[in-house]
């Protein structure tokens, strides 16, 4: 696919925001921007979640979960762009749910009114799926869920694994190819000094990675 002049609409967390970055440049958003020559626009809210919050957050901003903002986005977008996840697992008190869930009360429902929102404003648009990245607490984040899969970030993956493929949206698995795990103490410092938020070297790498893999489809 020809990038040049295509516009494309990111729609995330933090580190679409870009958190992490040492400027608003360096975000991987704006990396691809400048590499690729596309119109990029950032939806990128950071905190957010895919599933609804069942308890308020302090800032009413961070309980914008994603299909709530589908509304508010340029419609006229030949790229959409998904990247989320990981504030699910990370500080959400949504329940996983089953599959046939279809609202976004639970995890697993949050991604099908997401996707299916996206499909019906976007009908003629590649809307394309980006998996979380490895994160330093991916294991247990607040150490008090020991059940697997709630306190597991793969789990969370796999989950939005299914339902991309159930829609056929082409996904991009940053958690099998980023090539950061910040759980190595070199690759932390390199990549991801906080444990969860890409630092300059980590965005370029996202938005590299992004880049060859539009280009493929």
């Amino acid at each position: 696919m020809e990038l040049k002049g295509k516009k494309i609409n990111f729609l995330g967390d933090s580190i679409t925001e870009g958190v992490g970055a040492s400027s608003p440049d360096k975000c991987f958003v704006s990396v691809f921007a400048e590499k690729t020559g596309a119109a990029c626009r950032n939806y990128g809210i950071g905190g957010t979640r895919i599933a609804k919050q069942k308890t308020p957050s302090e800032n009413a901003r961070y309980d914008l979960y994603f299909s709530s903002r589908v509304e508010e986005m340029d419609p006229d977008a030949d790229i959409v762009v998904v990247f989320g996840g990981t504030n699910d697992f990370g500080h959400g008190d949504a329940s996983l749910g089953m599959f046939s869930d279809r609202t976004a009360d639970t995890y697993y429902g949050g991604l099908h009114e997401l996707y299916l929102k996206l499909i019906e404003k976007y009908p003629d648009s590649r809307i394309v799926v980006l998996t979380p990245l490895h994160r330093w607490n991916e294991d247990n984040p607040r150490g008090d869920n020991k059940q697997a899969p709630y306190g597991v970030l793969k789990a969370y993956v796999d989950m939005l694994r299914n339902v991309a493929e159930y829609y056929s949206l082409p996904m991009l698995d940053l958690y099998k190819v980023s090539g950061i795990q910040p759980k190595i103490p070199v690759m932390r410092e390199t990549y991801m000094p906080d444990g969860l938020h890409p630092n300059d070297k980590g965005h370029a790498i996202i938005a590299d990675k992004l880049m060859k893999f539009l280009k493929a489809l």
